[in-house]
């Protein structure tokens, strides 16, 4: 079970890394349907676009009830922007999610990302977690 929630770890931070910088999207080959080997890599002028795109941040005003009705909570969206801005270690993450073997493939168009680790234990279930 450990290894399961440590790929499904990997899975959404490899997905919040492409969404957030971009970084690694290819376009795809619509004729090339080959298992590729992925690396990922975060160009620093990304991750310094990043922060400085987080700091210039245009907050609402504070939220109207004191609990969460109607949301997240202002200052839990400014912690975690904070966090993601000062304190995120995206160098570890990316050594974190290179120790996995990722692939990609080309599937209608399209470029599918995805981690192939096989189960230690014999007849497991083959699971596909997607994201996309």
């Amino acid at each position: 079970m450990r290894v399961l929630s440590t790929l499904v770890v990997a899975a959404v931070l490899v997905f919040v890394a492409l969404a957030v910088t971009g970084s690694a999207r290819t376009a795809p080959a619509a004729d090339d349907e080959s298992i590729r080997p992925f690396h990922i890599s975060f160009p620093e002028a990304d991750l310094v676009d990043l922060r400085r795109r987080i700091a210039a941040t245009r907050w609402p005003e504070r939220e109207t009830v004191a609990d969460d009705s109607q949301g997240v909570q202002l200052a839990t969206m400014k912690a975690l922007a904070r966090y993601w801005g000062t304190e995120y270690d995206w160098r570890k993450v990316e050594a974190k999610l290179n120790s996995y073997p990722q692939f990609v493939t080309t599937i209608d168009g399209l470029d599918i990302h995805f981690i192939h680790v096989r189960s230690k234990q014999p007849n497991a279930l083959p699971i596909i977690i997607t994201h996309g």
